[in-house]
């Protein structure tokens, strides 16, 4: 199902269902995409992506949604994104330009600086000249005077420390970590000193990734709740931002979240404000969107396990060895029929964190066989590395579209020869 120009699917639903399961990828397109364009490779489904868009948008009709682009910055997903109603929130200059490039406008970008380096400032302020209704997140006081030292006077929004986090890991709870936001109880002064020197709009918190489960959503509604008492006390918003977060099943068993019961309980516990309010999911638009395929090239019986050795590694997927993340693996030359056992799958790098599973129950792997790894579109990509000097993987659209070329050894090491950067 594809997004008509008003964001809207054709059919005028929320758009699809709520959980897109490893298993309901069809195992055939997947095989003719690796055969196509070799592995690993990223197949990211664009109709996806705005399926996940509308959902959000049916759920928060009178919200502004935005997309947290650091989940995944490709130019066919961001302009996805934008065809289907929802803005860009951008985490560094990068994905501003990136943004850009993929024809959002100034006044549909939230550029949120967290320490921002001296260039970024500089390029964004830029790029404002051009496109004056782009709004700048601030999280600490000093960034107020270095954006007036570069000329900029216009639309500003105060990131908050609410002292709340929720997440998946400690290593995403941002909501109480000091490296985020003026502390609640400094808010409203600099909220008030920003009207003083610029178009001051919002006020932005964001608790952490992967909210999911009653003891995260409880901490989000507590930092809605804060987010709300801080809007009625600083008065005359266009919006108050609580930030995204939204999980997403990422073990077969787990239910999906309940959005539309996330979004009543957000509006309940932001209470009556003069302001709209403003989500900014990442993950929930393009977790589901994409799978990651490799191809098994060793097979070794240990006593314990067997070790399928495959062509993908934690440079190319690195959410389980830093995060000690589960993903979904799928053999698709064995679905069914082959004895299972304890496989544990390791890609091709030289440390022990570098593995996807580890004596999970799976078909007991051949070599050649093609294995998927679900909810591969947030953060996979992106968090993509050359460690070891391994290119980068290729992407390839569902419908076979190859959104990116497989990076060559030549790229990895064309800075040392003098390249520059385009």
């Amino acid at each position: 199902m594809s997004a008509d120009a008003t964001g809207e699917p054709p059919d005028g639903s929320a758009g699809g269902p709520a959980v897109r399961r490893l298993a309901d990828w069809d195992a055939d397109r997947l095989r003719e995409l690796a055969a196509e364009h070799g592995t690993p490779l990223y197949v990211t489904d664009l109709d996806r992506v705005a399926e996940n868009c509308a959902r959000l948008r049916a759920a928060f009709p009178d919200a502004e949604v935005r997309y947290a682009a650091k989940a995944h910055t490709g130019r066919a997903v961001l302009e996805t994104v934008r065809a289907a109603g929802v803005d860009a929130e951008c985490a560094s200059a990068g994905e501003v330009r990136r943004a850009l490039d993929a024809g959002f406008p100034g006044g549909r970008l939230h550029y949120t600086a967290v320490n921002p380096p001296a260039r970024d400032l500089d390029l964004v302020v830029e790029w404002w000249t051009e496109h004056p209704d782009l709004t700048i997140t601030v999280g600490a006081r000093d960034t107020l005077d270095r954006l007036a030292d570069r000329g900029f006077d216009g639309r500003v929004c105060v990131r908050v420390n609410p002292g709340v986090g929720a997440g998946h890991h400690e290593k995403v709870r941002t909501g109480a970590a000091a490296k985020f936001g003026v502390p609640a109880d400094r808010a409203a002064a600099v909220v008030a000193e920003a009207r003083e020197r610029f178009d001051a709009v919002g006020v932005h918190a964001h608790a952490g990734s992967g909210i999911h489960g009653e003891e995260d959503l409880a901490a989000h509604r507590e930092l809605v709740a804060r987010m709300g008492d801080l809007a009625r006390e600083v008065g005359d918003l266009e919006y108050v931002d609580v930030g995204g977060g939204f999980g997403v099943p990422y073990r077969e068993s787990d239910p999906a979240l309940d959005l539309q019961a996330v979004a009543d309980a957000t509006r309940e516990a932001l209470g009556d404000v003069d302001a709209a309010l403003a989500v900014e999911p990442g993950r929930y638009v393009v977790a589901d969107a994409g799978v990651l395929l490799t191809a098994v090239n060793t097979v070794k019986p240990t006593a314990d396990t067997t070790v399928a050795g495959v062509d993908a590694g934690m440079t190319d997927l690195l959410r389980p060895a830093m995060y000690g993340a589960y993903h979904a693996i799928r053999n698709l030359d064995a679905d069914a029929g082959r004895e299972r056992a304890p496989v544990t799958v390791a890609g091709p790098i030289c440390e022990t964190g570098d593995t996807f599973c580890d004596g999970r129950d799976l078909p007991t792997p051949r070599r050649g066989d093609l294995l998927a790894v679900g909810n591969a579109g947030a953060y996979g990509y992106e968090m993509a590395s050359t460690y070891n000097s391994r290119p980068r993987p290729a992407e390839a659209s569902l419908a076979g579209d190859l959104l990116r070329e497989r990076e060559t050894l030549d790229g990895v090491t064309r800075l040392e020869r003098g390249g520059s950067v385009e």
